[in-house]
């Protein structure tokens, strides 16, 4: 077997004239959009001092109150690195973290089995990641029901066909007929064969972890793994103040081997945190900066990803809200604290507590996407078929958002410039009282001018009903289902496939059938 993958070689753009050659193009599968690099400003929500407010605050919380670190080996290496340790209560010295957290590098590549699918992590550039972990799906037929591994693939089938998704993510839905010590390997293969974007890794073990490393080792090659990022892990705190033995294996295993984890606080604001936004970011931030700080004490120089998960809860019923405007705003200042510690940074951006894809989804991702697109998040995630705060992944809710992508990325993009003298000459060329519509420059133009969704309906009442009277929810089923049929399966390496197909059997062996 190579050391490297074979790279899927997308096929090449039709070229056809006229509007057929156009109609191809727009029904051809793309492949993924480029990093996007954002060309508008960030919004700085505070002011400098009330930014350092917080951050001196969350030194001292470090400082005097400290974090758990619940395994047997963390503490130890802790208190090698000279913090205070009491047990597993870490307390960190400002000027230790603030070294530890500065040899982490402010950008890195994350690569594509596919090459022409890597991507940028870091300073102006921003990606969209699907959801994961839903145990539900709403399916093809509206129908709320327990994930499956049949689901789970089809998700990475969709994420593989739209190109605003920069990765497979992993875990979409649980493929819940799989038993839990197994599981971790379909989900892993699922992501790596049915599509060529940048995939996630699986935190819930050490020996899981281990083996989403050596199936990585496979696709890409041991030696490229050993020097190149191929996989993004999710690590979460748990709030307040606990870092567990299980995400801290994880931690071990993917800095150890130089692939970035997320560090990333689980935070219920009210509940897992003080009732105050400001309060909840300054406590989320110690949590997070103790997290980024552990992986360079593994590895200096690996990769990490500043992260936070930060939802309020509903004081009333204690159940967690998705797009509120204390999210938004916290999320603002989150992306303030990360550009000043120079790291790159994830946030979430279409996690919503809808249990449909309606209007309250639509306003509640709104809400966070505007916020996560202007905060500068670098790694956006949950972009795509998230409902009901999580639990479930729909059909439907995973196309739509994937259209709005679209035109986020486009918002993000910033105003050109480019074709500025020729707009200014068709002015000229039309003159008072004509039109637009035949000229030159908008025959040139028109399609890539401005966004067009195809799943959005802005026809007449009558030809809207004429149509049958979708709602937008229905016709983002009938989309999911044109792209499944669509669905061309990327190249991979006999041997790779061969490979990855021996490990899987060998391990399905070697694991218990349930967890003991």
């Amino acid at each position: 077997m190579s050391d490297t993958a074979t790279a899927a070689t997308p096929p090449a753009a039709r070229r056809a004239g006229g509007r057929d050659g156009r109609r191809a193009m727009r029904g051809a599968p793309q492949i993924s959009f480029p990093t996007l690099v954002r060309e508008i400003p960030t919004y700085e929500i505070l002011p400098d001092e009330a930014v350092e407010l917080i951050h001196d605050e969350s030194l001292k919380i470090l400082e005097e109150v400290g974090c758990e670190f619940r395994d047997d080996q963390a503490p130890a290496l802790w208190k090698k690195a000279g913090a205070d340790v009491q047990g597993t209560r870490v307390r960190i010295d400002r000027g230790l973290l603030m070294s530890l957290i500065s040899s982490a590098p402010p950008e890195f590549t994350l690569h594509a089995r596919n090459p022409e699918r890597t991507v940028q992590v870091g300073g102006r550039n921003q990606i969209f990641i699907p959801m994961y972990g839903a145990p539900y799906v709403r399916d093809l037929d509206n129908v709320r029901r327990y994930g499956s591994l049949a689901d789970l693939n089809n998700f990475h089938r969709l994420a593989q066909m739209l190109p605003s998704l920069h990765s497979m993510s992993s875990i979409c839905c649980e493929p819940m007929e799989i038993p839990v010590p197994k599981r971790h390997l379909h989900i892993i293969n699922s992501a790596l064969t049915y599509g060529d974007k940048p995939f996630m890794g699986i935190v819930t073990s050490k020996e899981r972890a281990e083996d989403v490393m050596k199936m990585a080792g496979i696709v890409f090659g041991d030696s490229f793994v050993k020097d190149n990022t191929v996989v993004v892990s999710i690590t979460n705190c748990n709030s307040p103040l606990v870092w567990d033995q299980t995400m801290l294996d994880a931690m071990r295993v993917y800095a150890s081997h130089n692939q970035p984890i997320i560090a990333a606080p689980f935070a219920l604001c009210g509940a897992s945190t003080s009732a105050s936004s400001v309060g909840a970011v300054a406590q989320v931030n110690a949590e997070a900066l103790a997290g980024v700080a552990f992986t360079q004490l593994i590895r200096k120089g690996s990769p990490v990803i500043y992260g936070q998960f930060m939802v309020t809860v509903d004081m009333k019923s204690g159940a967690p809200m998705g797009g509120t405007p204390e999210a938004a705003q916290m999320m603002f200042v989150m992306g303030q604290l990360a550009r000043k510690y120079n790291l790159p940074w994830r946030t979430s951006g279409f996690h919503v507590g809808s249990k449909l894809n309606d209007a309250q989804a639509g306003y509640e991702a709104n809400m966070l996407m505007h916020a996560a697109i202007l905060s500068g998040a670098n790694y956006i995630w949950h972009v795509a078929g998230w409902l009901e705060a999580g639990l479930a992944c729909g059909y439907s809710k995973f196309v739509t958002d994937a259209e709005q992508l679209v035109g986020w990325y486009k918002y993000a993009g910033g105003l050109k410039f480019s074709d500025f003298k020729e707009a200014m000459a068709a002015v000229r060329e039309v003159g008072p009282g004509g039109h637009f519509l035949g000229t030159q420059h908008t025959l040139e133009n028109f399609e890539k001018a401005f966004f067009m969704p195809s799943l959005m309906d802005f026809n007449s009442f009558e030809q809207w009903q004429a149509e049958g009277a979708k709602d937008h929810d229905t016709r983002g089923r009938e989309k999911a289902k044109s792209l499944l049929a669509a669905y061309e399966k990327p190249k991979m390496d006999e041997g790779i496939a061969e490979g990855l197909a021996d490990f899987i059997a060998r391990r399905e062996r070697e694991l218990p059938t349930s967890i003991e």
